[in-house]
């Protein structure tokens, strides 16, 4: 993948063309020479951005432009109600942040925004201040957005000469802050089940959608249900199982969501939501910071798998906390019952190396055996209704909590969702440690880190987690290849999650975005 990447500006366009049947957007030879003065190394992979923003070609530029506005002006004084985002404004290269939001989050969104804002045009951007996603978009109006969308892409020249190097400037009125809008199209039902609604944009064939799918997720075939592709395995669409395996399609901790195609930025989302993603500030702002001096060698790490939270995820109230996903972690690996594990059976005569020399078959072993490979703990119980919170406290060992530090004494570090994305990978990944990742929310990130390169990705039945860590402890190649994971996630993640490939990043989308919002998009583009 390194090695395919363009090597020049002149590469980078026909690339972009190759990937994306139409030009780059205006001041995309600004974007590179902002991208390749910071080093980055992946310049060609961003075709997230493509599929988060190719709904929005089925609209009309204005549409969504209004649709923007319409968004962040809500305000209802009388009930103190708005639409919970947080405002950037783009006037004259020039960043202006408003709204709600904490202070810290609107500052990291300025600070981020500001080194490229002269290159992009006056613009109106809503950012979700929630963890959870806020754009739903039915399956029939969203393939009618994505047919709209091919047509339009269809009509685009990509010939040189044909189109402009800038964007269409805003009318005097739209220069203007959003006026007070009234009336909202978002719609709050906090701590209520949203499964169904989750699913409404999956296709009417998937598994999700059949009227008697069942709570397991369709086989794949894969001994103990190891992961060998994350993107399938965090399609909700795919995985019927999640209604009953993660906490936000039980009760989210809050939901504020909108039915049809509106523009907003969020840090994280589910597969079947139409957010657009961004980098998260929170990660920019380096809000769990990783100390390199507290981190220990890998040989003198602990060799277990390590974790500490609290119950976040979702919202509990009579008995739901058993449906969630951080307590199903917790308790399947604290439970009393048995592990499926593998064992090897060694081929007789063979001449071939010891790995392919052998196979294996599983075996159930009481999971008291493997206790010592495993400290997961809850280190506080919250979000919940005070019943369901007393039955937890009681249920779960809780341990002290613990500084954030204390994650580098241990080879392995749990990663998993709490109310939406984790806030700690980018830190674990930067660590000398490997990290297990159990998520189905997506990251803008999500296309440059590699299962089983850098990281070990988790099933939500979790039936491969006792195997996995045997095989790290205790089969020879295990702990080479645990330390080569370690290795490869801690260089590359210092190469590009840094600050300033969440810049480039975000530069790139907003480009995107400002010539898909652009009155003139069908006649602006950087040809060379």
């Amino acid at each position: 993948m390194r090695g395919r990447q363009s090597r020049t500006l002149a590469e980078a366009v026909v690339e972009y063309k190759r990937r994306y049947g139409m030009l780059p957007p205006p001041h995309f030879d600004a974007w590179w020479a902002f991208a390749r003065a910071r080093n980055v190394v992946l310049v060609d992979e961003y075709d997230s951005i493509y599929h988060s923003l190719k709904p929005f070609w089925g609209l009309p530029p204005d549409e969504i432009r209004r649709r923007a506005r319409a968004a962040m002006g809500y305000r209802d004084d009388l009930l103190m109600k708005n639409n919970r985002l947080l405002h950037a404004y783009i006037r004259g290269g020039k960043v202006e942040v408003g709204g709600q939001g904490q202070d810290w989050q609107k500052k990291a969104t300025r600070d981020m925004l500001s080194g490229f804002a002269r290159w992009l045009p006056d613009m109106d951007l809503p950012f979700n201040i929630h963890d959870e996603p806020r754009v739903m978009v039915p399956f029939d109006a969203l393939q009618k957005h994505l047919a709209d969308a091919e047509k339009e892409i269809a009509k685009l020249d990509l010939r040189k000469g044909k189109s402009r190097n800038s964007f269409t400037p805003l009318s005097r009125e739209e220069k203007s802050m959003p006026p007070v809008y009234h009336k909202t199209s978002f719609t709050g039902f906090a701590h209520s089940s949203i499964f169904a609604h989750s699913t409404l944009s999956c296709p009417p064939d998937s598994p999700v959608r059949q009227p008697h799918h069942t709570k397991e997720d369709h086989p794949s075939g894969q001994l103990l249900g190891f992961i060998v592709n994350a993107t399938s395995s965090s399609d909700i669409c795919l995985s019927p199982s999640l209604e009953h395996r993660h906490g936000f399609f039980d009760r989210p901790n809050t939901f504020n969501v909108v039915k049809s195609l509106y523009p907003v930025f969020s840090q994280s989302k589910v597969s079947s939501y139409g957010d657009i993603v961004y980098p998260s500030p929170w990660y920019w702002a380096h809000k769990v910071p990783y100390d390199e001096h507290r981190d220990l060698p890998w040989d003198r790490k602990v060799q277990k798998l390590y974790w500490r939270g609290s119950t976040t995820g979702g919202f509990s109230r009579n008995g739901g906390w058993k449906r969630h996903h951080r307590q199903r972690v917790v308790s399947v690996i604290d439970a009393s019952d048995t592990a499926l594990i593998l064992e090897r059976t060694p081929t007789p005569n063979s001449t071939l190396t010891p790995t392919n020399s052998t196979t294996w078959h599983t075996t159930r072993v009481p999971r008291e055996s493997l206790r010592s490979l495993f400290n997961v703990y809850f280190s506080h119980i919250g979000q919940c209704t005070p019943s369901d919170c007393s039955i937890q406290s009681r249920f779960f060992h809780l341990a002290p909590v613990a500084a954030q530090h204390s994650a580098w004494a241990w080879k392995y570090l749990l990663d998993m969702d709490g109310n939406a994305f984790s806030g700690r990978y980018h830190a674990f990944l930067k660590s000398r440690s490997v990290v297990f990742k159990l998520a189905v929310f997506r990251e803008s990130h999500d296309e440059w880190l590699h299962p089983w390169v850098h990281y070990v990705p988790l099933s939500l039945q979790l039936d491969e987690v006792a195997e996995i860590m045997r095989f790290f402890r205790y089969e020879p190649e295990g702990e080479v290849f645990a330390s080569r994971i370690a290795r490869e996630s801690r260089s590359w993640a210092r190469r590009t999650l840094r600050r300033q490939d969440l810049e480039v990043w975000m530069f790139r989308l907003l480009l995107e975005y400002a010539r898909v919002t652009d009155k003139g998009r069908g006649s602006v583009g950087f040809a060379g």
